[in-house]
């Protein structure tokens, strides 16, 4: 190959996207939870996915990471498809966090941290049974590296603590750690904030600049919208299952459809005042009804 060709062909790797999912739909019956979302995730970007309750953020999330075979519609990490296998995306280099904290409540944080970096071992059946030399050197290893994932995410004082006894904060951060231990290319982290103090916002806020720091590339799913538009570099909104919009988070943020989705308009509360207020209404005629039915009995 020319110096020309490689070049070439150098600039063209470049080119594609960390992460491409194109037109993922995901129906469950006759139910259509996400219909054809197409995203992309550049290296060392940091982007949000925002949406209201039932827009179909964390079934997207689901298709990405391979707990749902989409009903239509490819994902591809840095250009090769994804398998809708967890295990064979996580070895492939996404990792993810749930909305609900899902770690081993009985195991320290030293060991759940731990327990996500056995994707990246190979030791066989038998030589871990009779913990061979090869067992005990990655299962070294694997300590060594859950240790600085712990002091990495600030819970370095808390190896031996526990899960179930570790403060709310503290188990987010400690699934991050989980997640990543598996060396991805790409973490998603679903609702990060959610259930946590100013303070421990801003801490997951800084958690995140620091993993991207690294190289990494960052997908969020947040309610928290002085959140999502003070870390991410680009926001992508669902509704309904269906992309709104997508762009910097100032472009996001000042679209009116955006507002709309979240708040209504003007013509929506009224409607409700209307309706509420007519619903009352009904609700005292009945009641009167009802004590005239009685006496008249």
């Amino acid at each position: 190959m020319t110096a020309t060709a490689a070049a070439s062909t150098a600039g063209s790797s470049t080119n594609v996207p960390l992460l491409q999912a194109d037109g993922v739909t995901m129906r469950f019956g006759g139910l259509t939870a996400v219909n054809n979302v197409s995203m992309t995730v550049n290296e060392g970007e940091i982007l949000g996915l925002i949406g209201p309750n039932g827009a179909g953020k964390t079934t997207f999330f689901n298709c990405l990471t391979g707990l749902y075979k989409p009903t239509e519609g490819q994902v591809r990490l840095a250009g090769v498809d994804l398998p809708p296998k967890p295990r064979a995306v996580v070895r492939a280099g996404m990792a993810r966090t749930f909305q609900n904290i899902r770690l081993f409540a009985n195991m320290t944080a030293l060991e759940n941290v731990m327990v996500g970096r056995y994707c990246r071992t190979s030791s066989g059946a038998l030589t871990s049974i009779l913990h061979g030399p090869k067992f005990r050197r990655e299962e070294k290893e694997t300590r060594t590296r859950a240790q600085e994932l712990l002091d990495f995410v600030g819970l370095g004082d808390s190896t031996e603590h526990l899960a179930r006894n570790m403060p709310y904060g503290n188990q987010r951060r400690l699934e991050i750690a989980r997640a990543l231990a598996t060396d991805p290319k790409l973490v998603l982290l679903d609702e990060p904030t959610a259930g946590m103090n100013p303070l421990e916002t801003r801490q997951a806020s800084d958690l995140i600049f620091k993993i991207r720091d690294t190289g990494l590339a960052v997908v969020v799913i947040e309610h928290d919208m002085r959140f999502i538009f003070g870390v991410c570099d680009r926001v992508l909104c669902l509704v309904r299952g269906e992309t709104l919009v997508e762009g910097t988070p100032e472009e996001v943020q000042s679209d009116p459809r955006v507002i709309e989705a979240y708040i209504g308009t003007a013509t929506d509360e009224d409607d409700a005042d209307k309706a509420e207020a007519g619903a009352g209404h009904n609700s005292d005629a009945g009641k009167g009804s009802a004590a005239n039915d009685a006496e008249d009995s």
